[in-house]
């Protein structure tokens, strides 16, 4: 029986080297009755770094595969290959030439640019897991972790707003407004300036529950759609507005884009007036 044979590959980037990990290790897969050793150097930013990989490289017949952005490591990794005689695979460098044909632009050449873009994704991610997660009252036990805290009566747009804003990177949580009903007292518990109070014209959120009322075959008399039983919800919910000094923001004539842009507005100014006063 043949002894598999023994083969050295090193992963050299001038950033996290994910992406040249994840597309060697995608071919290597296809390569089973050879025994491959991989050695990982990350975040490689010198010729002298990069000459003592290339030397081990050279003693042990490895191959190496890499993705550089910096101009200056792509040429000397080159020049290192034809001196030392050692394979290189450029991993990136063909889709980065070939943009750059096609686009008629030059790459930024900024290591670990991917990383970041990809790193705010997932942050966009967990915002709308969380907003999902504490939507209509739910999960109030770690509410205080919420950037920001909706609250209003039923249809006032909480929900879509708060999507929204958790798509624009704001752990947002919401919590309705029933008539009678106190605040629940997790929401006594953080800063008022982390709560938006949303209102809207009785008659204008009469006819959006009637749309639901329709839907779900409610009764017209249902207090639900009364348009007396809406304004006491309505002035209720003010009143616990202005009780607690919270922000109110009224959404009658406003679309979701609309009111979710106004309360980034308002974080943003009071962001600015805490840089400010320090």
């Amino acid at each position: 029986m043949d002894v598999p044979r023994e083969r050295f590959v090193f992963i050299v980037s001038d950033s996290s080297g994910l992406t040249c990990e994840t597309v060697v290790k995608a071919a290597l897969t296809q390569f089973s009755t050879t025994n491959v050793y991989i050695k990982k150097y990350s975040q490689v930013q010198t010729v002298q770094e990069l000459k003592e990989i290339m030397e081990e490289a050279a003693n042990c017949s490895g191959v190496v595969a890499y993705t550089f952005v910096i101009t200056e490591l792509r040429r000397e990794i080159i020049a290192l290959s034809l001196q030392l005689g050692v394979p290189i695979i450029d991993i990136l460098g063909p889709v980065l030439s070939r943009l750059q044909d096609l686009l008629e632009l030059s790459p930024l050449s900024i290591p670990g640019l991917f990383r970041h873009l990809n790193q705010d994704y997932y942050d966009r991610i967990e915002c709308i897991n969380f907003a999902v997660k504490h939507d209509d009252g739910r999960n109030l036990k770690d509410i205080n972790q919420a950037d920001l805290v909706l609250l209003g009566v039923s249809r006032s747009s909480k929900t879509p707003i708060s999507i929204y804003l958790a798509y624009r990177g704001i752990k947002t949580a919401n919590i309705p407004i029933v008539y009678g009903r106190p605040l629940p007292e997790q929401i006594l518990k953080i800063p008022s300036t982390k709560v938006i109070g949303l209102t809207v014209d009785p008659e204008r959120l009469r006819d959006i529950r009637l749309v639901r009322a329709q839907r779900l075959k409610m009764e017209l008399q249902d207090p639900y759609v009364d348009l007396q039983e809406i304004k006491k919800e309505v002035n209720y919910a003010l009143m616990l507005f202005k009780q607690h000094n919270f922000t109110i923001l009224d959404v009658t004539s406003r679309s979701i884009e609309e009111s979710a842009t106004t309360i980034m507005e308002i974080l943003g100014r009071r962001l600015q007036t805490k840089e400010d006063s320090r």
